[in-house]
């Protein structure tokens, strides 16, 4: 399984969106749930941020490879997370 890494800020509404979007595909999917998602609040923990090249959150990173930045669908979601599981 690959690694997932999600940075995100808590009040954004594009985060709130995507982290709702995460529990409803494992809601059901239940393989989608083996998915382990490292969360990053960039604001909580800017040391990590900077370490990665990206603007916009949500931004997703599976396996060190950013797949998405920016507001993202439920559909995109869980193909990020299928993704995951290859």
């Amino acid at each position: 399984m690959k690694s997932v890494k999600l940075f995100y800020l808590r009040n954004c509404p594009y985060c709130k969106r995507a982290l709702q979007y995460i529990a409803d595909a494992r809601a059901a999917h239940p393989e989608l749930a083996a998915v382990e998602i490292e969360t990053v609040e960039e604001s909580e923990q800017p040391e990590v941020a900077d370490r990665y090249d990206y603007y916009y959150v949500p931004t997703f990173y599976v396996d060190g490879v950013k797949v998405h930045e920016g507001g993202i669908s439920a559909d995109e979601v869980e193909a990020l997370l299928r993704r995951a599981l290859d």
